[in-house]
């Protein structure tokens, strides 16, 4: 659901949602590509299977995701905003990965595939847009549209281990904190480790679940930089205007070169927890084999 705090942290698609716009999506995978990889490999995904992209967003998974299926598998992606699935179809158009590709516009509350045609759904980044009740029914739909057996993967961000130095320790969290008292994006911020019970609830089983603190210590990498010193001054500009507490003013402009993450001991970390499960099997008699 769209709710009217997402104008105020800004970077948002022709969706209204925020943090969605490639400018701010992109160096925020480059920064931390290592930890999506290790994420998506912990999936189990296999050559030949026919894998969707839930969310893809301007489409940074795919390439790992057609390796992942090679030359005999499929991949369909799908996201909300048009420009974005565009920016995934470009993206892997010059690819050397030899995996058939279908990006389409559309929404995870309603998905455009029949019923278990995929053998395993990654979704990341993506359910924390969605209110619970949307949630629920978003799982639903990812639950449908994989084969008996199949595979549901979702990684999000937990925003309960974000954590910035030197600064108060506490200085994200509490921003995060106060901003969730009411609905809203904060709120589904700070939902990330509860993933597994969501899951257990839209009847997948056997649910795995692990948190992955991703740091990033001085000297940040450019891309690190561009993102987390956006993403600060943002959540500065926010916290100050709403009256949350805390010294905000050394993140207001993320190219100070006295900012605290450019200092010699800057450090950074924000946690992800990725939850998978099983679809289970479909007393109709749907197939439960991959391919």
């Amino acid at each position: 659901m769209l709710t009217p705090d997402h104008a105020s942290w800004g970077y948002t698609t022709s969706t209204g949602l925020a943090f969605t716009h490639e400018e701010i999506v992109d160096p925020h995978f480059d920064a931390c590509a290592a930890y999506y990889r290790d994420a998506l490999d912990s999936v189990g995904v296999r050559p030949g299977w026919h894998v969707l992209d839930a969310g893809c967003g301007s489409g940074a998974f795919l390439p790992r995701i057609a390796e992942l299926v090679g030359a005999e598998g499929r991949i369909s992606a799908l996201d909300l905003a048009g420009e974005s699935a565009e920016l995934a179809a470009g993206r892997m158009r010059d690819h050397p990965a030899r995996a058939r590709l279908e990006v389409r516009q559309g929404s995870l509350l309603d998905l455009p595939y029949a019923d278990g045609t995929f053998d395993a759904v990654w979704c990341a980044n993506t359910t924390q847009y969605l209110d619970d009740g949307e949630l629920t029914r978003a799982l639903a739909e990812l639950r449908r549209v994989t084969r008996p057996g199949g595979l549901v993967a979702v990684k999000d961000v937990d925003g309960s281990l974000s954590t910035v130095r030197p600064a108060d320790p506490f200085l994200i969290t509490d921003f995060f904190r106060a901003s969730a008292e009411s609905p809203g994006y904060a709120r589904q911020l700070l939902r990330g480790r509860d993933l597994y019970r969501w899951l257990r609830a839209a009847g997948l089983t056997s649910v795995r679940q692990r948190t992955i603190l991703m740091e990033h210590h001085a000297p940040l990498t450019p891309s690190a930089l561009r993102f987390y010193g956006n993403a600060c001054a943002r959540f500065a500009r926010q916290a100050m205007s709403e009256g949350i507490p805390g010294n905000w003013a050394p993140f207001l402009d993320p190219d100070d070169p006295a900012g605290p993450l450019r200092d010699p001991d800057g450090y950074i970390s924000e946690g992800n927890v990725i939850a998978i499960g099983t679809a289970p099997p479909d007393p109709r008699g749907a197939r439960n084999s991959p391919g």
